[in-house]
Order: C-alpha cells, then structure tokens, then sequence
C-alpha cells in the first residue's frame, strides 16, 4: 500500500452556487452498444457549457460484476474497460477499419450487457496483441511508465482479473485454497501462465485512464468540474477483498461473517440486504487508515468533487449475519467517526466530499458532516409526502447543499408524477394526496412538472443542484436508470444524440442565468 502521496490538486473546497447535470458514461450515444469516452461524450460537453453549467457528476466508473451496477465493482481503483473508446484506439493504429465492422448490431436507447461485454471485449484484446506486437517504443515506454507508478494497486488487481477468468467467473472465495489465501507459490504459478492476460488487464487499464484524463481535461478547460462517487462499501467479489483479507470480517475460506444493508423503514419492510462484506475498522485505524487514504487520493486524480455514498455508514452501520435472507435482524455498530476524516484530512488536505445523507438519520450523523462542513443532499421527490417542515422542501433548505430533482435511484420526474402507485409503497390515496401537494407548492398544473421542479431547485438557496439528464429532456420511466431491489434490467438506459436540444440546453441556460448559477462560466469562453 502506498504509504506517501504528493498532492497534485488545489481546491477551491468552498461549493460556490452553481448547477449542473447527473449522467453515468454508460449512457452516452455510440455505435458499440455503450457509452465511451469518444464523440458521444465530447458532445454532451459541449452542451453542458452551450447551458453554461459548471458540473458533471458521474456514477463510481470502475469494472462491474454481476448486475452490472456501479456500485459493486471488482476494485475500487481500476476503471471499467468497457467504457473505452474504440474509435480512438483505431486512430492509434491498433484497430482497423474491419476491426470496427466486425461489432454486431446494437440497441440504440438501452446496454444489452450481454452482447456488449463479450463483442467489445473481443476488440479490446485484438487492441491489445495489436500494441504489443506494433507499438513504437515511445508508446511502449508511456505504457510501462504507467504499469510502474500503479504498480501497487494494479498488479493484484491484473492478476485477479486473469484468476477470475481462469476459473470461469468464479467468485474468489470459491478458488483453490492456496490461492484463495494468496500463497506465494500459489501466486507466482499463476502469473507465469496467465502472463499475457496479466499484461491486457494491465494495458486497458492504461487506455481507460489516459482516454478519461483526456475527457476530464476538456471539461474542466471549459469551465466544468466532475463530481464521482465513492461507494462506502466495495463488493465481496472484488480484488479489494481477495487482497486484503485481514481488513475485512470474514471467516473461513474468505467467506463474510456478516455483511452491509440497512434496516426497514419508510421504503422497504425488510430493509436492504446489499451484502457487501464488513470492515474491520479496527484493523484498518492500526494501519493508519491507509487504504482509505489511497482510495480517495487516485479519484481526487480523477475527478474534482466526491460524493460518499452511505456517508451515515462511517458514523455506524447496519451490520447483518451472513447467513439472513432480509436485512431485518441486523444492530447498528459504530464506524470509524471522525478519526478518518482527521487522517485524511492530515494526508491530503481539506477535500471537496458530498456527503450523501439520505433515509434513517440520527444527529451523530449531522453532527459528524457538519463538523467537517461536508454539505449534504435534498431530493425533490421526497419533498412532498408530509408537512411544511419536511426537510426536503426547499423553504427548509440550509445553504451548504446539494439539491436534486431526483438521483439515479429514483424514477424520471416525469415518471415520478405519472406513477400510479406501481413499485412504491404508498397507497393511492398518499400519492394523489402528494400530487396535490405538489400542484399547490409550485402553482402548476402539472404538465411541464419536470421544467417545475428544475426551476423550484434551481432557485433554491442551495449552493449546488443537480439535475439528472433524463429530467432535462422530460423522459418518462423508460429512461430510469435503477431500481432499488430489482435484479436485472438496472444502469442500461441510453440516449440518443438528437435528443440534446438546443432548445433544452437553452432553457436551462436561462433559468440558471436567472437564479445565479453561472457565475463562473464566463471562465469558460
């Protein structure tokens, strides 16, 4: 682990009043089935600074697993190959013209994972044998510069990918047991027979981060920063884990004890069950809290705000035995509290974190947000469903916050509006009820709601809003981009380049000209 970290930043850690849009690469227009770092993404830029908005915010963009969510990744600092743009590895030689042609058909408006993964990955390692055998030396010599100063984290990482392949997408924990406990023979026979696939994993890693760095460049050189997202929790089936054993509660075999959820409330009877493995927070404070000050130190390289999702998870958790099958019979269990925010400020210096602190919480949470000015989240489309004094409601708004018409977890506002009652768990009555409440709040009839409730946050007093793209555009439930709790058919919403308007983008231009939001921009131009 690395133990000593220049910093390579200067922030501006106050949030100034500015806006911005919600967007996950993923759903950028291309021609391979997902959105990459090539021209679909360009362009969404340029219509962000043509609205003259200030912020992107992006979902974690690491390589995904099962479910093919965001937010269980095979490692928490490797990048997601699939969002690579294969248009411009062709540029660079290493795929022809036929090598593009060969790509099946795709659905233009959705990922189908399935078809996706295995077609693009097919060309990514055509790229790959194409830059070992005929890369120039510079280009060889960039790459190895790069395989050296990650060398610390991308090397397990490489070789897990390689194990997982080898054992037919096993999870690790289900590996042979000398390689399950990392043994040194074990490993060492390994990697000489995976060698070449060691070294693929290793390369895409290479031309995912240069191709993002590349992205982020153009954005902030137009007056736009990105906000990521770091997951509290990383997935069982990660690498994380497999190398890093004694930091986690796990029994034999590296198999969880107990695992990560939240308990039943106002949304769900039996709580989520996310069963992500436990922290030994006492382990990782002997060690000086240096994985965690490794994890925020390379996504502050790659973005320039963080959002902490389950921010309420470092103050106590809800902690459930492995063996249950609803997140019901769990206990809350202290977290790491203040100390990690102090160590990380003491390696780092003071960051620009969001914190997410949405659902069950207690005044140990604010208290602990507050003390490090870390501003928290509103959703619009909880705002409605009580009385005056909903925190939600933007008259009940503190200024150190982000604002949302909704996130990725919830419906379009358009959907939102139009739901009958079909996935929630409210009653007919409590939605007609808040529909009401709704239409008096905002003076409207409803039928440009998601335009209502983008101008209600964007005249907020809160510094930061943030407005998902399908809001923008006023999609329905089509373009929903996950649902809580539902196994498959989650992050494959896309759109397609016509549906960025100049009248869209001029619209909230306007609207964020005329409640302060672009103060900034004139930098841009």
């Amino acid at each position: 682990m690395v133990q000593n970290f220049n910093q390579e930043w200067i922030f501006n850690v106050k949030f100034q009043r500015s806006s911005g849009v919600l967007l996950h690469p993923t759903s950028f227009p291309g021609r391979f089935g997902i959105g990459d770092f090539g021209a679909g993404a360009y362009q969404f830029i340029d219509f962000l600074a043509a609205a003259e908005q200030s912020l992107w915010q992006v979902l974690p963009l690491g390589p995904t697993g099962y479910g093919d969510s965001p937010y269980q990744c095979f490692s928490a600092f490797a990048g997601n190959p699939l969002l690579i743009d294969l248009e411009e590895l062709a540029r660079d030689g290493f795929l022809s013209s036929d090598d593009l042609q060969e790509a099946p058909p795709f659905e233009k408006d959705k990922v189908d994972y399935g078809k996706v993964i295995p077609a693009k990955y097919f060309l990514l390692k055509k790229a790959f044998m194409n830059f070992r055998n005929h890369a120039l030396p510079p280009q060889k010599e960039e790459f190895e510069k790069y395989s050296w100063e990650s060398g610390w984290w991308l090397h397990d990482f490489a070789v897990f990918m390689a194990l997982k392949n080898a054992h037919d997408g096993a999870v690790w924990s289900e590996w042979e047991t000398e390689t399950v406990q990392r043994h040194q023979d074990a490993l060492a026979g390994w990697t000489q027979k995976l060698s070449l696939e060691i070294e693929s994993q290793k390369y895409w890693q290479f031309v995912f981060f240069k191709q993002w760095r590349a992205l982020k460049q153009y954005c902030n050189d137009k007056g736009i920063q990105i906000i990521g997202d770091i997951p509290i929790y990383v997935a069982h089936d990660s690498v994380d884990t497999w190398s890093n054993q004694d930091l986690f509660k796990f029994g034999e075999m590296g198999r969880p004890t107990v695992v990560a959820g939240v308990p039943p409330d106002y949304f769900s009877k039996t709580g989520q069950l996310w069963g992500n493995p436990i922290y030994r927070w006492d382990a990782i404070a002997q060690r000086d809290f240096q994985w965690w000050i490794a994890r925020f130190h390379e996504i502050f390289r790659l973005v320039d705000i963080v959002r902490i999702d389950h921010f309420r998870g470092f103050e106590a958790f809800w902690e459930v035995p492995a063996r249950e099958k609803t997140a019901i019979n769990g206990r809350w269990v202290q977290g790491p509290g203040a100390a990690l925010f102090e160590t990380l400020e003491r390696a780092l210096g003071e960051l620009p974190i969001i914190a997410e602190n949405l659902g069950l919480i207690t005044p140990e949470v604010e208290e602990l947000r507050k003390r490090f000015e870390f501003p928290g989240m509103a959703i619009l489309q909880f705002a409605f469903g009580s009385d005056a004094e909903n925190p939600y409601l933007p008259h009940n708004y503190e200024q150190n916050l982000v604002a949302y018409t909704g996130t990725h977890d919830n419906d379009t506002t358009v959907g939102w509006w139009n739901n009958c009652g079909e996935g929630s768990t409210q009653s007919t009555a409590q939605i007609k009820k808040e529909r009401e409440h709704v239409k008096r709040y905002l003076a409207t009839d409803g039928q440009e709601i998601h335009w209502d409730l983008i101008r209600l946050l964007l005249a907020s007093t809160a510094d930061t809003a943030i407005i998902p793209l399908q809001d923008v555009l006023g999609l329905g439930t089509e373009a929903r981009m996950n649902l809580p709790g539902r196994p498959g058919g989650n992050w494959q919403w896309r759109y397609s380049p016509e549906m960025l308007t100049d009248e869209a983008g001029e619209r909230l231009k306007n609207l964020s000209q005329i409640y302060g939001r672009v103060s900034n921009a004139s930098s841009r131009h």
